[in-house]
């Protein structure tokens, strides 16, 4: 079952204590699709300019993702340029360019109305809406957002939360958005004004998701090289909802599943630039990376070697 996946389609100049990358393939929408085509096709909808090397994308259109719903426009693509410090928890914005992406309006083609499974991108909750206007009857809509639309839209963001299955944010962006330091407690907030399941990202530290009555957590992968951060958190999108995708359920089974696919496509796009990790990844190594991570967590418990 396919993805229709909304966000931006950008080109990223990336400099970290171990190399730098000019002008690569960045943006939401390419990290999603990049991570979520290994389980489900994804629909695409962005924008670029005329300087975006679109041929550069052929890797994601053989892997299933379709591209008719990117659209070329006269002008300059959307442009974003980092320095990440040592740790890569931290990073200093050097340059950003919208460039057409200041005036996306996302326009859905035809073919791509029918989508069931909808993930929303970090833009602005007003076009987020918009989307979900024109797409016909979506079963599972999942979105991201961020600190500048929690503070600058938060009227659209509420209203947006209604219409949305699975909101996906980092732990900052959970307790800003609730106004509420405990994360628990942001999540009650947070499925109190619509979202079924809240997924709180906490970058090498894993991420936890919050349901009605059950909460799980899955770690970080551990990797002995870190090249570029840029992007985990929406390769981890892709690996979850597509993972969803393919299993057809929401189910408490198939949730606590797409939350280590997530966390193991995150780690894959860490390990290379931009989205060069996933141009030779299949599913065998998916498969053996989500092994690893059952032999890290499982364990047994011997009752009586405590005092029950």
């Amino acid at each position: 079952m396919s993805i229709l996946c909304v966000g931006s389609v950008a080109l990223d100049s990336i400099e970290t204590p171990f190399g730098r990358a000019e002008r690569v393939l960045g943006g939401s929408a390419v990290f999603f699709a990049a991570a979520a085509t290994v389980f489900s096709p994804v629909r695409i909808v962005g924008v670029v300019g005329e300087d975006y090397p679109l041929s550069d994308l052929d890797f994601l259109a053989a892997r299933g993702a379709d591209l008719e719903g990117i659209e070329r426009r006269s002008g300059e693509s959307f442009f974003w340029a980092g320095r990440y410090h040592y740790d890569l928890n931290s990073r200093d914005t050097l340059e950003t360019r919208l460039g057409v992406f200041a005036d996306f309006r996302p326009r859905i083609p035809d073919r791509f109305k029918d989508a069931r499974h909808v993930f929303l991108g970090n833009i602005d909750p007003a076009l987020q809406n918009e989307v979900l206007d024109q797409v016909e009857a979506p079963e599972v809509v999942a979105c991201d957002t961020m600190d500048y639309w929690i503070e600058g839209n938060r009227k659209e963001l509420l209203g947006l939360l209604e219409r949305v299955r699975i909101l996906l944010v980092n732990d900052a962006e959970a307790r800003q958005l609730a106004d509420e330091p405990n994360l628990l407690k942001a999540s009650i907030w947070i499925r109190e004004r619509g979202p079924e399941i809240v997924v709180v990202k906490k970058g090498e530290h894993g991420a936890i998701l919050f349901a009605e009555d059950w909460v799980f957590f899955v770690p970080g992968y551990p990797l002995e090289r870190v090249f570029d951060p840029t992007g985990a958190g929406d390769a981890f999108a892709g690996g979850f909802m597509g993972y969803l995708a393919g299993a057809g359920t929401l189910d408490e089974g198939s949730l606590r599943r797409a939350m280590v696919f997530g966390s193991a496509m995150g780690s894959y796009a860490v390990e290379d630039f931009s989205v060069n990790r996933f141009r030779t990844l299949d599913v065998s190594d998916v498969r053996r990376r989500v092994h690893e991570f059952r032999r890290m967590t499982a364990f047994e418990t011997h009752p009586e070697a405590i005092d029950v």
